[in-house]
């Protein structure tokens, strides 16, 4: 037998306190939810309009469960991250280095590496 064996596994009651009271559920709102389906939809039908539907695509493979705002914050999100990718392809290696270097030679001598034995 373990020093435990004795404790109690149940849940704790409290005195005074009725223990038949429940927590209620909170009920789904099938409104909220057929709305945002609704909007969804709308969204992509106005999408359509416009060239591809990729814009339409990802907003499909976003969940029913999101509000408009979310949907359009993510789809912001992607497009920052895409324009972030162009930038950052736009230099080659070469340029990359030479910027680099450029950046390397304006630093004071202040941020070199220091002498590490200092009896030589």
């Amino acid at each position: 037998m373990s020093e435990y064996s004795f404790a109690s596994k149940s849940t704790l009651k409290l005195k005074g306190v009725d223990p038949a009271i429940t927590k209620k559920k909170k009920k789904k709102n099938k409104d909220k939810e057929r709305e945002r389906e609704e909007a969804i939809q709308a969204l992509e039908h106005t999408e359509e309009g416009e060239e591809g539907s990729s814009s339409t695509a990802e907003s499909a493979q976003f969940s029913s469960k999101l509000t408009k705002a979310e949907i359009a914050h993510k789809l912001r999100l992607e497009d920052r991250e895409k324009d972030r990718i162009k930038k950052r392809a736009t230099l080659n290696h070469k340029e990359k280095v030479e910027k680099f270097n450029s950046y390397l030679a304006s630093l004071s001598e202040h941020y070199d590496i220091p002498k590490v034995s200092w009896t030589k």
